[in-house]
Formats: structure tokens, sequence, C-alpha cells
């Protein structure tokens, strides 16, 4: 898929640039935050990665615009083994949600400071801890998951923080095969990747699009539907 950022959305974000950047006394308030949620495989991280190469070239929000992913909230496989989750890694209750929250929480805070958020090494898969810089020059924080419009398991306490939520959507095959080539990127046997996706992926799926009609947003492909 070819990474695109629809203008319209750019447009969203520079009017959230411009929301942060009026504080009082010559500061800047707290920062904006947008989630970008949708099924596995829907193109969340795609459409984070287009919008972040085009506010690079935008000058309304070059500078200004961090990502954090829900990704690095992933909870250790030891701690997932210890609850014996392992074998549905990626469902809502294997992720750290408290510290996810917690983050964001503290990226909104006036007065700002510089923080630092986990990353998701994908190779071994295993969060990095402090690896992801939000600047305290970023008036906005872009951050994908699946799970931002989930209504239990801890999960609304994520969508306080979001000013905005984005979802991606995308049919159900188109969305299977791309989950199964990165299964296999990762180094599964294509059989094995094709069981994992039926078995997890899609039961997450089921659950995510479950919250689709609570979005702000819809976008396929990096373009705005509705």
């Amino acid at each position: 898929m070819t990474p695109i950022a629809d203008p319209r959305l750019l447009d969203r974000c520079a009017a959230l640039v411009r929301a942060a950047a009026e504080g009082t006394d010559g500061a800047r308030g707290h920062r904006r935050i947008v989630g970008i949620s949708g099924a596995p495989g829907a193109g969340k991280t795609t459409l984070v990665l287009a919008v972040l190469a085009a506010a690079a070239a935008d000058p309304r929000l070059a500078g200004r615009v961090a990502h954090v992913p829900m990704d690095g909230y992933h909870l250790p496989n030891a701690d997932l083994d210890r609850l014996g989750r392992r074998d549905r890694k990626g469902a809502p209750d294997t992720f750290d949600v408290d510290a996810y929250a917690a983050t964001l929480a503290a990226a909104r805070a006036v007065p700002r400071a510089g923080l630092w958020a986990p990353s998701f090494d994908h190779g071994v898969g295993e969060p990095e801890p402090d690896t992801i810089e939000v600047p305290l020059d970023a008036d906005l924080v872009l951050t994908e998951g699946n799970y931002l419009l989930l209504p239990d398991g801890g999960w609304p306490s994520v969508r306080e923080q979001l000013d905005e939520v984005w979802f991606c959507d995308l049919g159900a095959e188109q969305r299977r095969s791309r989950l199964v080539e990165r299964h296999v990127l990762t180094g599964r046997e294509v059989d094995d990747a094709e069981a994992w996706v039926d078995r997890s992926d899609e039961a997450n799926a089921r659950l995510v699009v479950s919250g689709r009609d609570a979005a702000d947003v819809v976008v396929v492909d990096g373009a705005v539907t509705s």
C-alpha cells in the first residue's frame, strides 16, 4: 500500500496544533492527542507514518508532531507466561493499559515536560523501555492501537486522554492477507501464520470493529470516508 495522508487529516492536525499553542502567560497549553484505532492489519501504522511524513513537510506542523504507539505497552513475555496469556498475545488484557494511559496523561500535563515512552521490538517480541521521545516542543501526539475505543478493561482511561479518534477500516480479506504476510516476515511458517491470524487476530478484530461508530473520522487507505 502506498502511504498517503488525506489533506483533511493534516488540516485536523493543524487545528489541534493551533489549539495546543494557545496557552496562557506566553506558555503553551496542553498537548493534543489523536488516537488511530482499527482492527489488526487495517493500516493504522501506515497511516501514522504517512501523516508524520506529510507533517514534516508542512509548515504548520513541522517539528510539532510526536508519535507514541500502543505497541510499546505489550506486557513482557515473562508476565504473559506467568498470567497464562502468552498464547493470545495482542488481546486487550495483554497490554499494560494503566501505564499507557499514564503516559498519555503525562503528555497532556501542564506545565509541559519532555518525556520518554517504550517502543516494541517485533524481532524479539518484547517492549523496549524509554526509546521514544516526546519533545517539549511537540504540540500534537499521534498514538495508534487496536483498543482505543474499547468500553471496558481499563481502556476508557485511554480514550479520556484522546482529543480525537480516527478509525482505520478495511475489508476482512485484505486485512487477513496483510496479517499473514506480516507474521511470515517475522519468522512464522505460512500455516502457523494463518492459524494465528484466524485464532487470535480475527478474534481481536471483532472486538475492535464494534467501536467503529464512536470514532470521529473513518479512514480507508489514508483517505477520509466519513
